[in-house]
């Protein structure tokens, strides 16, 4: 895995992490975080292909957006 790569996981873990906490959420296991990380980040360059964004706001959408998803499901 590149240095690049690397960076956009920690900060994508960084904003999930920001994300759950803004909602309340208690953090997931460090390996679940490292896996959602590694997700968002491959939706992030799937989607700034596909529309020609900035990967980083995607990133911060993405983040906020699963937070959401899993307070919704909590609440339930």
């Amino acid at each position: 895995m590149g240095f690049i790569r690397q960076q956009e996981e920690k900060l994508a873990a960084k904003l999930v992490l920001g994300a759950y906490a803004k909602k309340n959420l208690p953090p997931p296991k460090p390996e679940r975080l490292d896996m959602i990380a590694s997700l968002v980040v491959d939706e992030a360059h799937r989607i700034a292909k596909m529309r020609g964004k900035n990967v980083l706001a995607i990133l911060k959408d993405m983040a906020a957006e699963i937070a959401g998803d899993l307070k919704n499901r909590a609440e339930k």
